[in-house]
């Protein structure tokens, strides 16, 4: 099955301390990055959200943030009153011991910096007592992106299978016309070293002229070629047809085949072939540029 690396996902909740919305994108990476942007009173909760990409998602770049509403009847400050009546009791102690005037009631030591923490109230309290909710809200988020995912896969490998198909058909024309070609080529050969020969009226080694003609006709063999190619093909054909597909793996038969590729066309001095050699690498970069977007 074939997946994308680009898509967006999205889930919301709603719960009795507010509202929250996650939302994932994904876009191309050689490798797997994730970052995660989350409100300050979620941070404890970075790594646990990490955790839930990584098993799901095995290459891109994949961003996942998550935004909250706070329910206004929610957010009471959650004060320790035992803590609060030691502190006040002991500001009472202090001031009667020096005989200072004691005025301030309960309200004046509220007041004091850092006796209410910011995150401090029932609403953030009841948003992390259970964080199943929010692995739930993005165990959806990430459903809803391998949706697309699979989606836009499923158009990747229609095209890329249509020129796998007439890459292979290529190849078969490539063949047929180097086979022509050689011969051509040969027999040219043959023909100027006859020419030469009885211009200047010398005499035929016919072992040497054998070795010369191997030699040549060596350096023009693409059958080795030929047959990696249909090799990479048929590797190709069983990576796309497995459950997982490796979009790291299919970048690499398609770095192969172009290579191949490049080296029958230094080594076959024929119009015709070059340009199936031509067509060949444009379809094989355009199968390339495809698999840049495959997971």
């Amino acid at each position: 099955m074939f997946l994308s690396m680009t898509g967006f996902g999205r889930a919301c909740g709603q719960f009795s301390w507010g509202s929250a919305a996650v939302e994932i994108s994904s876009i191309n990476h050689k490798f797997q990055e994730f970052s995660v942007r989350l409100p300050q009173e979620l941070i404890s909760l970075e790594n646990r959200f990490l955790n839930l990409m990584r098993s799901s998602i095995s290459r891109g770049k994949v961003r996942l943030s998550v935004s909250i509403t706070w329910n206004p009847d929610e957010q009471i400050p959650v004060i320790s009153g035992e803590g609060l009546m030691n502190l006040y009791n002991q500001i009472k102690e202090i001031a009667q011991k020096n005989n200072l005037a004691f005025s301030a009631d309960i309200m004046d030591v509220l007041k004091i910096p850092g006796l209410i923490g910011e995150d401090s109230n029932a609403a953030v309290q009841a948003a992390l007592e259970n964080p199943e909710i929010w692995d739930n809200l993005v165990k959806e988020a990430i459903n809803s992106l391998m949706e697309m995912k699979e989606l836009e896969g499923g158009l990747l490998e229609t095209k890329i299978t249509a020129d796998l198909y007439f890459l292979k058909d290529l190849l078969d024309k490539m063949n047929e016309r180097w086979e022509i070609a050689r011969d051509d080529a040969l027999n040219s050969i043959k023909l100027r070293i006859q020419e030469v020969l009885e211009r200047y009226d010398l005499e035929l080694d016919e072992a040497r002229v054998a070795a010369e003609v191997a030699l040549a006709a060596d350096k023009w063999d693409i059958s080795e070629e030929i047959a990696r190619m249909e090799s990479h093909t048929e590797k190709f054909n069983l990576v796309m047809d497995s459950e997982e597909v490796s979009g790291k793996k299919l970048d690499f038969l398609v770095q192969e085949m172009l290579r191949e590729v490049n080296t029958m066309g230094s080594k076959v001095n024929d119009g015709e072939f070059r340009w199936l050699v031509v067509e060949a690498k444009t379809c094989i970069e355009r199968m390339r540029e495809q698999i840049q977007n495959v997971e």
